[in-house]
C-alpha cells in the first residue's frame, strides 16, 4: 500500500513505523498494521507544534486505509466520515490526505451497492486532483486509485464500456505502479466480462500476475473463474472460484465482499461451500 506523504507530515521516527505498517498491510498482516498504525496515531498526539495535529492525521488515514483493505470498511465508515470533515479544510498538497480517505469511503458506498454515489464521488475527486495538479502537486499515482475507483463503480452500474475504456486508457500510466497496475488490470477483465466478452478477459487474465498486494487478494482468480463460467468450462471455474475463496479466507476478513462474491459464485456454479 502506498499513501501520499505531504512534506508538512514528514516525522522521521512516525514516518518509519507508518511505512513498516504499510508493509505489514500489503503481507496481509492486516490486524497488525492497522494496529501499528494506532501506535503512531497515539505516539502523535504526544508531539509538540504543528506536527501534532499533522502526524496524528496521517497515522489515522492511515489505519483507516487498511481497515478498509481488510474489509472492514463498514466499521470504520463512521471515522471516516469525521475525517473527512476534519480534513475538509486543509490547502495544497495537504488535500491528497482527504482525497484518499473519500475515495475508500466511495470504495465501500460501492461495496455496499451504492454505485451512482461512488461514480458521483469518484467524479468529485478527479476535479480535485485536477485542481491539485495545477498547482504543482504530484498526484498522479492517487489518479489512477480513483479511476480504477470510478471503472470499478461503472461495472456495478451496469456501464462495462465505459470501464473498459478507462482501464485500457490507464494502464499504460501505471505501468510499473505495481498496486495501481494490478488493480486496473483486474478492472480490465471484469468489464469484458461484463460485456459478455469472456474469451478477451481470459486472455487478459492469464497474461498477468495475480497482485502482490493481499488487498487485491481473490480479485483477478475471480474475474478469471467468470470467464471460464461465460465459455461454459464449468469445472475449471469451479477450480478458480475455490482457490480464490480459500485465498480470500486465509487473508482478508470474513466481512469483505470478495468472499461473498466467491461464494455467490460457486453457488451458481453448483458447487457448495
Amino acid at each position: 500500500m502506498k499513501l501520499p506523504t505531504p512534506a508538512s507530515y514528514r516525522s522521521r521516527r512516525l514516518g518509519a513505523a507508518l511505512k513498516h505498517a504499510l508493509h505489514l498491510a500489503e503481507e496481509g498482516r492486516f490486524e497488525e498494521a492497522e494496529a501499528a498504525a494506532r501506535a503512531c496515531q497515539a505516539a502523535a498526539g504526544r508531539l509538540r507544534g504543528g506536527r501534532r495535529l499533522a502526524m496524528t492525521r496521517y497515522a489515522q488515514v492511515t489505519a483507516t486505509a487498511v481497515a478498509c483493505a481488510h474489509g472492514r470498511g463498514t466499521e470504520v465508515l463512521a471515522e471516516m466520515e469525521a475525517l473527512v470533515a476534519d480534513l475538509e479544510g486543509l490547502a495544497g498538497s495537504e488535500r491528497t490526505l482527504l482525497v484518499l480517505v473519500r475515495h475508500n469511503r466511495a470504495t465501500i458506498l460501492d461495496w455496499q451497492g451504492q454505485h451512482a454515489e461512488a461514480e458521483a464521488e469518484a467524479q468529485a475527486l478527479l476535479r480535485e486532483l485536477s485542481r491539485l495538479k495545477q498547482l504543482g502537486t504530484r498526484v498522479w499515482k492517487l489518479e489512477l486509485t480513483v479511476l480504477d475507483g470510478l471503472a470499478q463503480a461503472l461495472c456495478g452500474l451496469g456501464r462495462p464500456e465505459e470501464a473498459e475504456a478507462i482501464a485500457r486508457g490507464n494502464l499504460s500510466r501505471a505501468e510499473g505502479v505495481a498496486g495501481a497496475e494490478a488493480a486496473l488490470h483486474c478492472t480490465l477483465v471484469r468489464s469484458l466480462n461484463g460485456q459478455g466478452r469472456h474469451a478477451e478477459a481470459l486472455t487478459e487474465a492469464r497474461r498477468f500476475t495475480p497482485p502482490r498486494e493481499r488487498g487485491h487478494t481473490g480479485k483477478l482468480d475471480l474475474a478469471t473463474a467468470t470467464a471460464l463460467d461465460g465459455l461454459g468450462r464449468r469445472s475449471e471455474a469451479a477450480d478458480v472460484a475455490r482457490r480464490a475463496l480459500a485465498d480470500c479466507g486465509r487473508h482478508l476478513h470474513p466481512a469483505h465482499p470478495r468472499l461473498g462474491e466467491a461464494r455467490t459464485l460457486l453457488a451458481r456454479l453448483g458447487t457448495a461451500e
